[in-house]
């Protein structure tokens, strides 16, 4: 029988049974107790203790629910066979995902920094309102489990405004609301069964597009771009096998051009010819500061290839982390399934209030005014670089929602927006962006989050990070 000392503190407000149960796991678990060896006796441990037998049978029966003793009857009670303590550490750093991309999380966005709406012009009391209601909404909805698909009215408002504003004709069936741009494209990878195979992408192009088909097996062929876009026949030639295309007509990320009619064209050509998919990522939606945004490429899809993906991040918030994806009619069958098992859509109240904001014409209003916004802060940080006249740093377009600047200086796009953090600016370095070796040097300057009145200081700043 195993001798097992135990100090109760009387005075603790543990109860005895709880201490008797935690000092016996303890010595279990630092293997001062073998596996198989026998326990005292209620009424041993009782005796030893000075507590009742009950208490010590409370504190037994807690070890033998969670399986570190078994109850053997007249035999008495043994410590339970377990796996030996790992040998690896307990404790392991909180490392966020992807560091090299985002250096932090939930908090404000800073300067420059590319990809987050506007913070300080956003309709927050219309907004708080219209969560409110959806929240109450979804309170009082029957406790069952919702449509993997996506709220019906949601679905609705998306293919009304899509049919209009991208020139996208549709059905609520074709569409599927997910969690945002990243759970859209996993819900395209899985539904059209294209893990292990070879997709073309856009080079420059999203980073974690590439990361995403990187961890799902996907091999990728970058094609350069050029003013109108992906160049298709470059491409075709370069990976004819390829099953996928992923690709951002409306404006190209993070270079901003449109992709032409002709290579819109070709492209659709070589996904019916070959029986391959294109994901057309529609990143900023309408949200062209200039003149209208061409429509969706899906618009021209008579041939059932393209996959239209959309979000709610960069037009209203990306803590909604809701988007949704277009899909042809033949596959709705299936992106259904795999919604049902395996992606289903972001919770209900929030779904309602984006419905309502759509429904209720908020939505039109809000991206018309955000357009007016971001065009003058666009054209402040143009006038505010060539206020400062600094040589290491030369503008060299605009593009969505960013001023893509050239640097001169002998150090690297890394290392000046690495700098430029330690005075609150968040540049994004192009070769973050890039596939070719080497990559190009240069810096993206979004344009939503800039106090006006400081945007002297600002430049000044990004300057003096870039010598």
């Amino acid at each position: 029988m195993a001798a097992l000392p135990i100090d109760l503190d009387r005075a603790a407000r543990t109860p005895l049974a709880t201490q008797i149960y935690l000092a016996v796991r303890d010595a279990i678990e630092t293997g001062r107790l073998d596996p198989g060896a026998k326990l005292p006796s209620w009424r041993d441990m009782a005796a030893q203790l000075g507590v009742s037998r009950g208490t010590v049978r409370v504190a037994y029966q807690r070890l033998i629910d969670e399986q570190f003793a078994v109850g053997a009857g007249a035999a008495g009670t043994r410590v339970a066979k377990r796996p030996s303590p790992s040998s690896s550490p307990l404790w392991s750093p909180d490392v966020p995902p992807l560091p090299e991309l985002f250096h932090t999380y939930g908090t404000p966005p800073l300067p420059f920094q590319m990809g987050v709406p506007s913070q300080d012009a956003f309709p927050f009391k219309l907004w708080s309102r219209v969560v409110a209601r959806a929240a109450r909404r979804a309170a009082a909805a029957p406790v069952s489990y919702p449509d993997p698909r996506g709220d019906p009215q949601l679905r609705k408002e998306i293919a009304a405004y899509v049919g209009i504003a991208r020139g996208l004709r549709c059905s609520p069936a074709q569409v599927f609301v997910t969690a945002g741009y990243s759970g859209a494209l996993g819900l395209a990878v899985r539904a059209l069964q294209v893990e292990g195979s070879r997709a073309l992408i856009e080079d420059p192009s999203f980073p974690i597009t590439r990361k995403a088909l990187d961890l799902a097996g996907i091999s990728v062929t970058a094609v350069a771009v050029d003013a109108e876009g992906l160049d298709v026949a470059s491409g075709v030639r370069s990976a004819p096998n390829a099953a996928l295309a992923i690709i951002t007509p409306g404006q190209h990320a993070p270079l901003g051009m449109t992709m032409s009619l002709t290579r819109r064209l070709a492209l659709l050509a070589w996904a019916r010819r070959s029986d391959a998919w294109i994901i057309e990522d529609d990143y900023l939606s309408e949200l062209q500061l200039t003149g209208r945004a061409a429509p969706a490429l899906a618009s021209l899809d008579h041939g059932g290839r393209v996959l239209h993906i959309g979000s709610f991040s960069k037009t209203i918030s990306p803590v909604l982390r809701l988007g949704f994806v277009v899909v042809p009619i033949g596959l709705t069958g299936r992106f259904g399934d795999v919604c049902a098992c395996l992606a289903p859509a972001p919770a209900l109240a929030l779904q309602g209030a984006v419905a309502e904001f759509l429904r209720e014409g908020h939505y039109i209003r809000h991206l018309r005014r955000m357009k007016r916004l971001y065009a003058l802060r666009r054209q402040a940080v143009l006038e505010g670089l060539a206020q400062i006249g600094s040589e290491s740093l030369k503008v060299e377009a605009t593009a969505g929602l960013a001023v893509i600047v050239s640097i001169t200086a002998s150090l690297s796009d890394m290392e000046i927006a690495r700098r430029a953090r330690s005075f609150g600016l968040a540049p994004s370095p192009l070769s973050q962006w890039c596939v070719r070796s080497p990559p190009w040097q240069g810096l993206l300057l979004g344009v939503t989050n800039l106090d006006t009145r400081r945007l002297t200081q600002y430049c000044r700043q990004l300057a003096e990070a870039a010598q």
